[in-house]
């Protein structure tokens, strides 16, 4: 199994830095997966592990081994592409064969090996098959077969669902949950999808524009994120944030009425970001002298077994909150939302970082 420490990972394109400065450790059998949006850094900080990019600055092992300048073959890594990469003139046999033979094992431990691998991912059936053959879940399965013939010490799967449709990633996500409990193998998992990161993850690296932002299970990530790109990102719908102004246990919205969500932190100025997410808050029909900040519907999105209401403060920001499937408003209703006990997070105004009560 791997261990991996990355200190002070730096890296450059010409006269464009992409990576900032990585502290990271990740241990044994850990399921680690990198979320960020689009540019963030995620896939190349991945590709310097795989050794498939130079690293511009900084230190990168492996089970205590210096894996700068290590040639990727010698690393003892696997790694799962976003498009599957298989040979399209061979079989599924052959694709899953080929990489076993260049580390020239003998041809009974390769069909040993494959025959495992099919089992474990549902494959047996369809070893005679080419790519062309396959769905797009098979194919990707058979992608992860090929890394997994190798044995290796590391596990990279960068975006591997990101080609499926929303069925089938639920699927091959199934799948490799299953495979990871199964083989105790290092992963680091690439995904720009939080609902991956949360159902995948042992830790999630939420990253951005080439630094991390904070490292955590998912259940630290989602009730305390250190800051508004974190609590914005991880969580769907995605926390809202309110700018108010606090006097005593009040907090104000500007020409939308105030709330009392219990304890505040300390403000030199009196400004606070409120972060709620859609279960912290309540919504009703407005009537005259109620607490709370006064909105106006937007729709209502009604998913079987609960509802978003999406309503507008009187500032302009959007708000969704989570209702029971009976709940109904008019677009355009005037309504009162209010903060339930318990449910608010505190940022900073001036740089966005977590305030605690």
């Amino acid at each position: 199994m791997a261990q991996l420490s990355l200190r002070n990972i730096r890296k450059s394109f010409k006269s464009v830095q992409v990576l900032h400065g990585i502290d990271l450790d990740i241990n044994e059998r850990e399921f680690v997966v990198f979320v960020g949006p689009s540019g963030c850094g995620k896939s190349t900080l991945l590709r310097l592990i795989a050794g498939l990019d130079p690293i511009t600055e900084g230190e990168f092992h492996l089970n205590g081994r210096l894996m700068n300048g290590v040639a990727p073959s010698r690393r003892g890594i696997a790694m799962v592409f976003q498009s599957y990469a298989l040979y399209p003139h061979m079989d599924v046999y052959e694709n899953m064969a080929f990489g076993a033979r260049l580390m020239g094992l003998t041809p009974q431990e390769v069909e040993a090996r494959i025959a495992e691998a099919a089992r474990m991912l549902q494959l047996t059936p369809l070893l005679k098959r080419r790519p062309r053959e396959l769905s797009g879940g098979q194919r990707q399965r058979v992608a992860i077969g090929r890394a997994l013939v190798r044995k290796p010490d590391l596990f990279l799967l960068d975006e591997p669902l990101s080609n499926l449709d929303a069925a089938l990633r639920s699927e091959v996500r199934l799948e490799i949950a299953r495979l990871h409990q199964q083989l105790g193998a290092t992963m680091i998992y690439v995904t720009h999808d939080q609902v991956e990161a949360m159902t995948l993850a042992d830790r999630i690296v939420v990253m951005n524009q080439g630094r991390i932002e904070q490292v955590g299970s998912p259940r630290e990530l989602y009730e305390r994120p250190a800051n508004t790109f974190v609590a914005t990102f991880i969580g769907s719908p995605r926390m809202t944030l309110i700018p108010v102004t606090h006097a005593g246990e009040q907090l104000t919205l500007e020409g939308a009425g105030s709330v009392a969500p219990g304890q505040l932190p300390a403000s030199p100025d009196g400004r606070l970001t409120l972060g709620v997410r859609p279960d912290a808050l309540a919504i009703t029909r407005a009537t005259d002298g109620d607490e709370g900040f006064a909105a106006s519907v937007i729709y209502t999105e009604y998913l079987g077994d609960n509802a978003y209401v999406y309503a507008r403060l009187g500032d302009g920001t959007q708000v969704s909150v989570r209702t029971g499937p009976d709940v109904q408003f008019a677009a355009d209703e005037a309504v009162t939302v209010s903060v339930r006990p318990g449910g608010a997070h505190f940022f900073s105004a001036e740089d966005g970082k977590r305030l605690v009560a």
